[in-house]
């Protein structure tokens, strides 16, 4: 590769602009640590996509500081749990669900999981509020420069990028890279590691339009809403959707073509007509604002780095938009790196630590995957349970709901196998389990040898509170000057954190002299009666394996590093987290 002169010079270069690489800006820009984003498009999202950001990617916006803007901006989540299955909106209802935890009983679950709260924040919202932190705490933006070709050696990265208005190409050299771009990622393919799954499993055009459908929904509100159609639906499988973006004026419609047919070429008047048969009602004006064509994906790599290269986001894995996984995980992915990177470029951790990302990170890519994917797998029993045939037409559809409403003893088994198939379909939405039950097992974990007792219920579904190396800090309320205040935020802002109890003060002073040995800060935080943090609930000293004079090791991305075995060992277990051995 020739590299044109100058070279631009930084410590990190991100590829991508999307929720993996405007957080990464974000993250390392907050941990003072120099970085330049590249995007070969204009800007940021012009269209919805993702729009699910649950309690996990809150919970980094929280760290960031960025949770109010990010809420202001959002649904939450009380409006977005009544997903009805019918034949249009203004149409025949077949049955609802409460879903994203709006059922009191998941309620409670979702509010004991974290501090924050699952909302609806559509991509073209969230990424402004990740570039312009970035951009804002020092982070170099530049937009229209896309990624021609790059080279690494031992001490960096060197990048050659063009820029898409003037035509011009430059150097960029740094000492890491990071590929956050998307499902195409040259970035990947330049690496060849490894991908595992298929690409394009059903055509889907997304309809983004405005129109102000409050009074058919405003009643039953809802993020999605889901209609059993001829014609519509990924190859004609026959489910339409009208996704909600804005309530209640702002949608997008999903509707699906045969791929073997080849790509629909859709004028305005097309999309109108798809948003009217979903809408039920021909006489609600709509205007079209976009017309998009994606399908469905089904891969996850088997490695996310190269040398002093990283993968992350949709370039690591791609799946079915089923429990609104995506941007979240893309999210965590940077949440999980960014903190390393900055030891490392310090000079406060070895190389070393940075391979942890794939040791922890991979399995999450495949875990995610397959779960969109076999929730995505559920919707055909639907059609299974009215006996329809795989692509439905007007008269089958006909015929099959009035079988599900006939007074009749096949009526009644009809409609008991439709209820069921629609239930089913229920952890499409509501594996809390999967969003926040992650558990790393890696050298940058000590585990501490103790078996850590089993969940009682099913991890995928449920959350889980576990105090074990590896996992997620529990939430629990602490109190402060009578005031409140969560677990999670003792901890985080790119630094370890030491929790200790009222008989814990010989780990304040050993934790001094490891901040001090190490040149690492080492924040501490006592929780009791008459400590720094008050447990005015009984909630943390009733966590498993918590006593007064137990000591948690958190990471900066709250993650339980280890529980260290007495003060004297303190600075040893850092040193064994931060310089991992092979």
């Amino acid at each position: 590769m020739s590299t044109p002169s100058p070279v631009a010079e930084t410590e990190v270069l991100i590829v991508g602009a999307g929720p993996a690489g405007a957080s990464a800006a974000a993250l390392l820009a907050s941990y003072g640590i120099s970085c330049v984003v590249i995007n070969k498009y204009p800007g940021v999202a012009n269209t919805p996509r993702a729009h699910i950001t649950n309690q996990r990617a809150m919970e980094v916006l929280r760290d960031l500081g960025l949770e109010e803007k990010a809420t202001a901006a959002s649904t939450p989540q009380r409006l977005m749990g009544e997903h009805v299955y019918a034949t249009s909106l203004s149409g025949r209802e077949f049955g609802r669900l409460r879903t994203w935890y709006t059922h009191p009983h998941f309620q409670a679950e979702h509010d004991l999981a974290s501090p924050c709260s699952l909302c609806d924040l559509p991509q073209d919202q969230l990424e402004p509020i990740l570039i312009n932190a970035a951009a804002s705490r020092g982070a170099s933006v530049r937009f229209n420069t896309e990624l021609v070709d790059f080279t690494q050696d031992a001490d960096g990265v060197t990048a050659l990028v063009a820029d898409r208005v003037t035509g011009a190409r430059y150097g960029i050299r740094s000492k890491y890279m990071i590929g956050a771009d998307g499902g195409n990622s040259l970035v990947m393919e330049k690496l060849g590691l490894p991908l595992v799954g298929a690409m394009g499993g059903g055509g889907s055009v997304n309809i983004v339009f405005e129109a102000d459908l409050t009074r058919l929904v405003e009643h039953r509100p809802g993020d999605m809403y889901w209609f059993l159609q001829s014609g519509a639906g990924h190859d004609g499988l026959g489910i339409g959707v009208l996704r909600m973006v804005r309530p209640w004026n702002r949608w997008i419609g999903v509707w699906g073509y045969d791929e073997a047919a080849g790509t629909p070429e859709l004028t305005d008047e097309d999309a109108v007509a798809i948003a009217h048969r979903l809408i039920g009602d021909d006489t609600i004006p709509v205007k079209v604002e976009s017309v998009s064509i994606w399908s469905i994906n089904h891969v996850y790599a088997t490695d996310n780095m190269a040398g002093r290269v990283f993968c992350a986001g949709d370039a690591v894995h791609r799946h079915p938009p089923m429990n609104g996984l995506g941007s979240n995980t893309s999210i965590q992915d940077s949440y999980n790196l960014c903190w390393k990177l900055a030891l490392v470029l310090r000079g406060q951790a070895s190389p070393a630590l940075l391979e942890t990302y794939r040791e922890e990170r991979v399995p999450v890519a495949e875990q995610i995957v397959k779960r969109a994917g076999a929730s995505n797998a559920l919707i055909p029993a639907l059609f299974q349970a009215l006996d329809l045939p795989a692509a439905p037409d007007e008269h089958s559809m006909a015929r099959a709901v009035a079988a599900l409403e006939a007074p009749t003893a096949e009526g009644t088994e009809r409609r008991r196998a439709f209820e069921k198939a629609m239930h089913a379909t229920l952890i499409g939405f509501n594996a809390h389990g999967v969003e926040t039950n992650q558990r790393y097992s890696s050298r940058a974990v000590l585990d501490d040898g103790v078996a850590e007792p089993p969940a009682s219920r099913d991890e995928e579904l449920y959350y889980y509170a576990s105090t074990h190396p590896g996992r997620h800090i529990p939430h629990v309320w602490l109190t402060k000057d009578q005031h409140r205040v969560p677990l999670f935020d003792l901890c985080g802002k790119g630094v370890f954190t030491l929790l200790i109890g009222p008989r814990g003060e010989a780990w304040r002073e050993a934790a001094a002299k490891a901040s001090a040995d190490l040149g690492i800060p080492l924040q501490v935080h006592s929780i009791g009666l008459g400590c720094d943090y008050e447990d005015s609930y009984g909630d943390y000293t009733a966590l498993p394996a918590i006593t007064e004079s137990t000591a948690l090791l958190i990471r900066p991305d709250h993650t339980i590093a280890a529980h260290p075995a007495d003060p004297e060992t303190l600075t040893a277990t850092l040193t064994a987290l931060l310089h991992p051995t092979a």
